[in-house]
Formats: structure tokens, C-alpha cells, sequence
């Protein structure tokens, strides 16, 4: 009970209960706040886009790895996961074009310009060289944290922080 009672306090935002962590210029909440639901929903999505990761192979770099390498010893049965992922995406994106308004949120989020620019391309090129040199991306690496080893870590690591220092390698580019 006196779990269920921090919850219900923390649900509706306890000032006691809750902090703030502050990086760079966010500040991020260190509580389930008002969006419990919205948070159980991200829960159980993650949970299962890891699953999916894990039985899919996507988490094994030796199959990453050969899925790439299409001049040799190819495997091409992550094709399949690409186009389970792909195919479920571009229906539900059409879906959500006739629907006015989400479940748990007062609106979609706003449709984002798509360009191609410099910033895109060169961004491409290194996530596909990780993704080569390694057999990870991002996903599969926080999939991978609970049996990757010291590797996986390493690579987990080394990943966070290449993407803390994104910004501002950027903004010394310009």
C-alpha cells in the first residue's frame, strides 16, 4: 500500500516526490508526473521493440554484420525485419492522417519538413559506418546491454558519447 500511495502522490505531481535533473538546456523530470499512462505506454513499447530487437537477430552482429555484407557471405533474412518494421510503419502513418485526434494526447505532432542537406548525408554516412564497423545501432545496443558483455558496454558508452558531443561538434562545423 504505501508503494501505491508514492505513486498516486508522485501521478499527481508531488513537488516532494519529484526533482529535476538539468543538462545543457533541458531540464528532465524526475517523476511519472501527470503522463503515467502515456509513460506505462512507452514502458510496454520499449519492452516489446526490445523483444522484437532479440528474437529478430538485430542484436547479433555477426548477423548485422552479414545482412551488410552483400559481396560476400550474404544473409538476407533481416530483409524481413526491415520490411516488418517498414510496412506496419507507412500503414499506420496513413492511418493517423484520417484519424483527428490520438488517444492519450490532444494532438499528432506537427509533420516535420523533409529535406535532404548536408547535416543529413554526413549524419547517414557515420550511422552507417558504426552500424558496419559494429553490427550495432542504437536500439540494439540498449537491447544488447543486459548480455552484450564489455563489449556491448564499451560500444554503449563510446555511442552516448558521440551523441552528447553531436551538438557541438555541429555547432563548430558552422
Amino acid at each position: 500500500m504505501r508503494y501505491l500511495k508514492t505513486l498516486t502522490a508522485r501521478h499527481n505531481g508531488d513537488n516532494i516526490l519529484s526533482t529535476q535533473w538539468c543538462y545543457i538546456d533541458h531540464c528532465i523530470q524526475d517523476y511519472a508526473g501527470s503522463d503515467l499512462m502515456k509513460n506505462l505506454i512507452a514502458l510496454f513499447c520499449g519492452s516489446l521493440f526490445g523483444m522484437g530487437l532479440f528474437i529478430s537477430g538485430m542484436t547479433d552482429t555477426t548477423k548485422v554484420q552479414g545482412w551488410l555484407d552483400i559481396f560476400g557471405n550474404w544473409d538476407p533474412t533481416l530483409a524481413f525485419v526491415l520490411g516488418g518494421a517498414i510496412v506496419p510503419m507507412s500503414l499506420t502513418w496513413r492511418l493517423s492522417k484520417k484519424i483527428k485526434k490520438p488517444i492519450y494526447k490532444d494532438t499528432f505532432p506537427e509533420e516535420i519538413e523533409q529535406k535532404l542537406d548536408k547535416p543529413l548525408i554526413v549524419g547517414s554516412i557515420f550511422f552507417g559506418m558504426g552500424w558496419g564497423l559494429s553490427g550495432l545501432c542504437p536500439g540494439p545496443a540498449i537491447a544488447a546491454l543486459g548480455f552484450g558483455g564489455w563489449q556491448g558496454l564499451m560500444f554503449f558508452f563510446t555511442m552516448a558519447i558521440g551523441m552528447i558531443l553531436t551538438p557541438f561538434i555541429a555547432k563548430y562545423l558552422k
